[in-house]
């Protein structure tokens, strides 16, 4: 004998989940389920309230955890809404009306969301409409004028650009391939 009381789950057979906090404690519970979410990629507190829901834990709870999270700085829904505009804008070519809808419906509260999107001035948003259209381009050639315009401005209205907007810069690429746009206001 060792003259070492041995405890329940002391032995060499004790797993470590034992030697953690009781998964009964649940601010333990919503703080293990907020770092595992936001381990893989960054979240809103939104998206993270709906989690810990889900996951049954008390509101008062979650509340409690989530703000301690934003006063530590790994919630940040401003940045994330930052990151996100750069994101989606540079990586899918999307405008600010469909960036701002997604934001929206990740839980990003509406001034944040608009301080957001105003990272990107129309010059750019209309910079990165013309790429998307020259990409597209040479996939509609020998198509008809008009079904060659609706299939570009289509996809421009799908990332979220202005009907205006997205009706100039596929008339413009149009006339720089040589293609008559007379007309093209009035058909559509």
């Amino acid at each position: 004998m060792t003259g070492r009381t041995e405890w329940p789950g002391d032995g060499p057979d004790s797993s470590r989940a034992e030697k953690e906090p009781s998964p009964q404690d649940p601010a333990e519970r919503a703080r293990a389920i907020c770092l595992r979410l936001l381990t893989g990629t960054p979240r809103t507190r939104k998206q993270l309230a709906d989690a810990l829901r889900k996951r049954e834990i008390p509101d008062e709870v979650a509340e409690e955890v989530l703000s301690r999270f934003e006063d530590v700085g790994l919630i940040d829904d401003a940045a994330f809404a930052g990151a996100w505009v750069e994101s989606r804008h540079h990586g899918r070519g999307l405008a600010r009306r469909a960036l701002a809808r997604e934001l929206r419906t990740k839980g990003v509260e509406s001034t944040l969301i608009q301080e957001a999107v105003d990272q990107l001035d129309s010059e750019r948003e209309e910079a990165t409409a013309r790429e998307l259209v020259a990409r597209k381009l040479r996939a509609t050639r020998g198509l008809d004028r008009d079904r060659r315009l609706r299939r570009l401005a289509g996809m421009l209205a799908r990332k979220g650009y202005p009907e205006g907007m997205a009706l100039r810069v596929v008339r413009q690429a149009l006339e720089a391939e040589g293609e008559d746009t007379d007309g093209l206001d009035e058909s559509f």
